[in-house]
């Protein structure tokens, strides 16, 4: 069956970035990145709505730990090693921790919670959370870009194997996101092993 890759992107792509980036998708704003690269999408548009999704999804986040953080918190005992992590960045430097938690795997979502439950004031997040965001997706949508660049030196033409080219930054996207999951899991439990019990 024939797909109209250039009509399915062109209808689909922008939508999905947003919502990508809403729920912390590298692999989608990476595959919008190539799709750029390749005419599908206008990477300053890409940009802009993957950076308002990452925007907003972080600050649902920090909205839902300035009103529940503790009872949150408390219900993530195994995930107690990487709350401590945020816990220590957000005391020695709250600003960058704001930026960075977002490139820190397996905390973007007890991140922005810890930073919500503490005391750092809305208008100093907002601000930012909104640095923080264009940064993560102006990366992400780069590596996509110099993918499709990279291919393009390797390869030459890619109009032939472009179907071929999105399906490969698939998987392998999604080989390392599996991978980071598992050695991120491995990590928290072992340190939640050697946790000593309170008493």
């Amino acid at each position: 069956m024939h797909i109209d890759l250039h009509t399915l992107i062109q209808t689909y792509g922008y939508p999905l970035t947003f919502i990508g980036a809403l729920f912390e998708g590298e692999t989608i704003l990476a595959l919008a990145g190539l799709a750029a690269h390749r005419g599908h999408l206008a990477l300053p548009l890409l940009w802009l709505l993957a950076a308002m999704g990452g925007m907003l999804g972080d600050t649902i986040y920090f909205a839902l730990g300035r009103r529940y953080g503790a009872q949150m918190l408390s219900r993530w005992p195994r995930f107690i090693p990487a709350i401590e992590r945020v816990q220590g960045l957000v005391h020695r430097n709250p600003a960058l921790a704001v930026i960075l938690v977002r490139f820190l795997y397996g905390l973007r979502i007890a991140g922005p919670v810890v930073i919500g439950s503490g005391q750092l004031e809305w208008p100093r997040y907002l601000a930012l959370n909104a640095v923080g965001a264009l940064s993560w997706s102006a990366c992400w949508l780069a590596v996509g870009y110099a993918l499709g660049a990279t291919a393009e030196r390797l390869i030459g033409n890619l109009a032939k194997v472009e179907r071929e080219l999105f399906l490969a930054v698939l998987v392998g996207a999604l080989v390392v996101g599996v991978s980071l999951k598992i050695r991120a899991r491995t990590r928290i439990a072992g340190a939640a092993d050697r946790t000593p019990p309170t008493a």
